[in-house]
C-alpha cells in the first residue's frame, strides 16, 4: 500500500531524539566467519568510558540493585544469580554481545511503575547468559517479572553462531511485560535498525528463528492497533507506526548501510525520504563478504554521495561541516522540517564493532571500542577476555563537566570539534592518521591470535590485557599530538603547507609562505551583496 507521509511530519513529538544506530552480520555473509554487531550510544548526555565487570560468585539471598541507566534513579532490586559473568562494555567473556536502539513507538504503553528498564535488561542479561538465544529469554523473562519502564526498544543479541534483533514495547502501566517479537538474520545476511521498529510479519511455522510474546497479536487487537488477519500481523506497524521522520531521520540510516553492501537499494530511496511506506527488508544478502573493518567505516557513513549528504548542503558552509546546530529538527512558517541524520553523528558518548570470533584459540572476542564521533575516533580491539580497562577509558576518568587530559574522551572531542571548523581538510588529516592505527590494529589482531594460541586462558587473559590497554594508551597519546599538530598547521584558520611530512620553513624556521583558502565561488556570490564593492 503507497500512502504520502508528507502529511505526518508534525505528528512526532518535537522532543524526541533518535539516538544510536545498529548494524548486524551472520557468520557466514563476513570474510572470517566471525558474527558482528556495531552501536553507536549517541546523546549529548553520554559519557565515553569503557565499563568493566568481573565475574564474581553470590552469596544465596544476595539482591541485585536497578538504576535507570539514563538517569541514575534508583528503582529497585531483583534476587541475584549464584554466578555472573565478565563484561568488557557489551560484550561478556563468552563474546555475547547485545546492543540498542529506541523507537519510542506507542506513548500509552509506557509503565513508569516497572523496575526494568532497557539498559538494565542488556547488562543483567550479559551478566547470566552464555548465548543469544539465552539472552532473549532472559530479556522476556525479567521484564515480564518485574515490569519494563522504558519506550519501545530494538535489541542486537548475538553470539559466535547466532545474531537476532528483536523489537519489544511494554504494556503500559495496566499490564505487566513486554510484547515482542525476535527474528534470527540468516547466516548469510545483513541487518541494521536505528530507532524505528523494523520487523514486520512473523512467521509462526519457524520456531527456529522466530521468536515472539504469546499474546503480541492479541494484545494489538485489544488496544485497537491491528485489526486484520494473523498472516497480515505487522509488528512495527502495529507498535511502531512509520511517520515521515521515521524514515528520513531513522530509516535512512538503515537504508545507507545496506546499499553500500548489497545491490538494488536504491530502489528505496523514495522510502527513506517519506514518499511512501513500502518497507525496506529486514535484512539482505551483501555482494561481498564483510569484515569488522568494514562495519568500522560504516559506522562513520554521513550519506557522501546521496541527495542526504551532510556535508554537502547549504547549512555545511563552505568547509562542508557535519555540524548543524539546534535539535534534529526545526519549525518555518508554520512547516516542520528535518535535517539528514547521519550514522556518524558529534553527539555520540562511545561506539563499538563486536567481533564475535568462534574459531578463535583460545576464545576470545574483539570489542572494537572507540569515544566520541565515529568519523574521527579510531576503534581500538578490547578483547573479551581482559580483566581491567585503560586509565584512558576508565569509569570515573572526568566526565561531561569536568575535562581530564588523560581521558580518550575529551582528547577525541577536541580534536573533532577543532575540526568541526574546518572539516574537508582537516577531516582528510584525520582519516589519514585514523586508519593508519586501523590498519596497524587489524596487522597486529593477527599476529596476536599467533602468539596466544598455545597460552592456558589465564595466561591469555593476562597478555592480551597488558596489550589492549597499551594500545589504547598509544593511541590517545597520538590523538593528542594529533591535535597539535592541527592547531598549527590550520592556525586562524589559515594553512601552512608541508613537505615530506614537515612543515615547509626557511633554514630559520619561519613558514616560506602560509596559504589563505578563499571561500568557494558560489558561496562568495551569497555574500556579495553584503559586502563594500567598488
Amino acid at each position: 500500500m503507497k500512502k504520502t507521509l508528507t502529511t505526518l511530519m508534525i505528528c512526532l513529538a518535537f522532543g524526541t531524539t533518535w539516538a544510536c544506530t545498529n548494524f548486524l552480520a551472520g557468520k557466514n555473509a563476513t570474510v572470517d566467519g566471525s558474527t558482528l554487531i556495531s552501536y553507536a550510544a549517541d546523546s549529548y548526555k553520554l559519557y565515553g568510558f569503557l565499563k568493566y565487570q568481573p565475574a564474581a560468585d553470590h552469596p544465596a539471598g544476595t539482591y541485585r540493585e536497578i538504576y535507570d541507566w539514563d538517569t541514575g534513579k534508583h528503582l529497585g532490586r531483583i534476587p541475584e544469580v549464584a554466578h555472573t559473568y565478565s563484561v568488557v562494555g557489551n560484550m561478556n567473556e563468552h563474546q555475547l554481545t547485545i546492543g540498542e536502539t529506541t523507537y519510542g513507538g506507542r506513548e500509552e504503553l509506557h509503565d513508569s511503575t516497572g523496575i526494568m528498564d532497557y539498559g538494565s535488561l542488556i547488562y543483567v542479561a550479559l551478566q547470566r547468559c552464555k548465548t543469544a538465544r539465552e539472552a532473549i529469554s532472559c530479556i522476556v523473562e525479567l521484564a515480564n517479572t518485574y515490569g519494563y519502564c522504558s519506550d519501545g526498544e530494538s535489541f542486537s543479541i548475538g553470539d559466535p553462531n547466532e545474531v537476532w534483533v528483536m523489537d519489544l514495547i511494554g504494556k503500559g502501566p495496566d499490564e505487566k511485560g513486554i510484547v515482542w517479537v525476535a527474528r534470527r538474520v540468516p547466516d548469510d545476511c545483513i541487518c541494521a535498525h536505528a530507532n524505528q521498529a523494523r520487523i514486520t510479519t512473523i512467521d509462526f511455522r519457524d520456531k527456529q528463528n522466530c521468536l515472539y510474546a504469546p499474546d503480541v497479536i492479541k494484545f494489538a487487537r485489544k488496544k485497537g492497533y491491528f485489526e486484520g488477519k494473523d498472516k497480515d500481523f505487522s509488528f512495527c506497524d502495529a507498535y511502531n507506526p512509520l511517520d515521515f521522520s521515521g524514515a528520513y531521520v531513522c530509516e535512512a540510516r538503515v537504508w545507507s548501510f545496506f546499499r553500500h553492501l548489497a545491490d538494488d537499494m536504491d530502489q528505496y530511496l523514495p522510502y527513506v525520504m517519506g514518499q511512501n511506506q513500502d518497507h525496506m527488508p529486514l535484512f539482505v544478502k551483501p555482494n561481498r563478504k564483510v569484515s569488522a573493518q568494514d562495519f568500522k567505516d560504516l559506522m562513520r557513513d554521513q550519506y557522501e554521495g546521496t541527495p542526504l549528504d551532510i556535508t554537502h548542503a547549504p547549512a555545511a558552509g563552505p568547509w562542508h561541516s557535519k555540524l548543524r546546530y539546534g535539535s534534529l529538527g526545526f519549525k518555518l512558517d508554520g512547516k516542520q522540517y528535518w535535517w539528514p541524520r547521519p550514522t556518524a553523528t558529534q553527539q555520540t558518548g562511545w561506539s563499538f564493532v563486536a567481533q564475535m570470533r568462534g574459531y578463535a584459540t583460545p576464545q576470545t572476542g574483539i570489542f572494537w571500542f572507540g569515544v566520541d564521533d565515529a568519523a574521527t575516533n579510531v576503534y581500538v580491539p578490547m578483547y573479551s577476555n581482559i580483566t581491567r580497562v585503560p586509565q584512558c577509558f576508565a569509569e570515573g576518568n572526568g566526565d561531561l563537566l569536568h575535562y581530564s587530559e588523560t581521558s580518550a574522551f575529551w582528547t577525541f572531542n577536541a580534536v573533532a570539534n577543532f575540526a568541526y571548523s574546518k572539516y574537508d581538510a582537516m577531516g582528510a588529516d584525520i582519516r589519514r592518521t585514523q586508519m593508519e592505527w586501523e590498519n596497524k590494529f587489524n596487522e597486529q589482531v593477527e599476529q596476536n591470535d599467533g602468539k596466544i594460541r598455545n597460552m592456558s586462558a589465564e595466561e591469555a587473559g593476562k597478555w592480551l590485557t597488558e596489550y589492549s590497554c597499551t594500545q589504547a594508551e598509544a593511541v590517545t597519546a597520538a590523538w593528542r599530538k594529533l591535535g597539535q599538530y592541527l592547531l598549527v598547521k590550520y592556525l586562524d584558520g589559515q594553512q601552512k603547507p608541508e613537505r615530506d611530512g614537515r612543515f615547509d620553513a626557511t633554514p630559520e624556521g619561519i613558514p616560506t609562505k602560509v596559504l589563505r583558502p578563499t571561500y568557494p565561488e558560489e558561496d562568495l556570490r551569497q555574500y556579495a551583496p553584503g559586502v563594500a564593492h567598488e
